[in-house]
């Protein structure tokens, strides 16, 4: 693991989980970085991803410092707004850096009040503890229903890329609950890293569900210091930020909440990639496919009718399914396989879906969801308690 260089972390417990563990983190670069974000689609945002979008912007993408919490989402309060603007304030002042060049974000339980003061309590310690090797217990502190950690790391020139995330349910991202921070020492201008991550989120979180639920609270953020004196191509720099965010995406995916199979949908010969994406989407959606891979059931049926559930206009006799690399459905009938063979090949954890439109149709994509089980019920009902 090769960090990138002039980044400082900290994590520590302030008291905003029910249960003693770290829940805030401080991300600090040691000079101004160059600043992108993507936030949530979902028309009910949180106060931190207004107040971030807002930095963001005052900061012309010039910022220093992420502050986030585990344990409550600061969304749909009277005060969530105002709490995660005094937070980033309060961080400022403790940085001496002014309060647009931090971003704020939370994720946690949504509608239960935030209290300020554990969070500027917290930061004299959060700010005694910076230290360069703190990365792992910065991405260990802002997860919630995880099993574990997620990070990723690439490198571009001789230009380092170090990201974390969290999240477990409610994935359903389209820029799911999930918090990304990526941090590179390269030389990257704001409007330069502002494609990247646009190009880069495309390709992985918005292909990525687990349970449909696009959360309050999403943001994925890069920060570039430059400290390296590295500038990369931006092609060089986007399909290096691009790896480490579909590691990311997938290491999610593969951590849903009760999930025990990982699956890879590619979808071909759709009229447009818009079109493909519409119709894994669909599927990766769909509670009867998902229950069905639970089960280790080759329901190839289930697949075609959320295929056809997705608004997007093809001939169902054009049709084929494969799973498990095995020929299901042609012409949208059943093919001749084994189904007894078949059955015990989706007890893997990896399964793979291919659904092709047989015509002049080049729109293709490939997304990534996971099975549906009675744990992610126990989870989801228990959440609060």
């Amino acid at each position: 693991m090769s960090l990138p260089l002039g980044y400082r972390y900290a994590a520590t417990y302030a008291g905003i989980r029910k249960v003693e563990k770290d829940d805030i983190v401080l991300i600090v670069s040691d000079s101004p970085a160059s600043a992108a974000a993507v936030f949530t689609r979902n028309r009910v945002v949180a106060g931190p991803v207004t107040v971030a979008r807002r930095n963001v912007r005052a900061s012309r993408g010039r910022m220093q410092a992420i502050l986030a919490n585990a344990g409550n989402a600061n969304c749909a309060t009277p005060t969530a707004e105002q709490v995660a603007t005094e937070s980033a304030r309060a961080a400022g002042e403790a940085l001496g850096i002014a309060a647009n060049q931090v971003l704020p974000c939370s994720t946690g339980v949504i509608g239960v009040e935030l209290d300020p003061r554990k969070i500027a309590n917290a930061l004299p310690r959060l700010k005694a503890a910076l230290d360069p090797g703190s990365f792992d217990a910065a991405a260990a502190a802002i997860l919630t229903t995880d099993t574990r950690s997620k990070t990723a790391f690439a490198q571009v020139k001789a230009a380092r890329i170090a990201g974390m995330a969290k999240g477990s349910g409610m994935i359903h991202p389209r820029m799911a609950t999930t918090l990304a921070f990526v941090l590179t020492d390269a030389v990257v201008p704001p409007p330069v890293l502002r494609t990247a991550l646009k190009h880069a989120v495309e390709r992985s979180f918005n292909r990525i569900s687990v349970d449909g639920d696009t959360s309050t609270n999403d943001t994925v953020a890069v920060f570039a210091n430059g400290v390296s004196k590295i500038t990369p191509s931006a092609k060089a720099f986007s399909e290096a930020l691009a790896e480490v965010l579909a590691s990311l995406a997938q290491q999610i995916v593969k951590d849903g909440e009760g999930a025990k199979k990982f699956v890879t949908i590619e979808i071909r010969g759709a009229a447009t990639d818009a079109a493909a994406e519409k119709i894994a989407r669909s599927i990766a959606n769909s509670p009867l496919v998902k229950t069905a891979i639970a089960g280790s059931d080759p329901n190839w049926g289930r697949v075609l009718s959320a295929a056809g559930n997705a608004g997007v206009a093809f001939d169902p006799t054009h049709a084929d399914i494969d799973m498990q690399g095995v020929a299901v459905c042609r012409g949208g009938l059943a093919a001749d396989f084994s189904e007894d063979e078949l059955k015990r090949k989706p007890d893997s954890p990896e399964c793979s879906i291919q659904f092709t439109l047989r015509g002049r149709g080049r729109g293709q994509t490939r997304f990534w969801t996971c099975d549906l089980t009675e744990e992610y019920i126990r989870i989801n009902a228990s959440y609060r308690t």
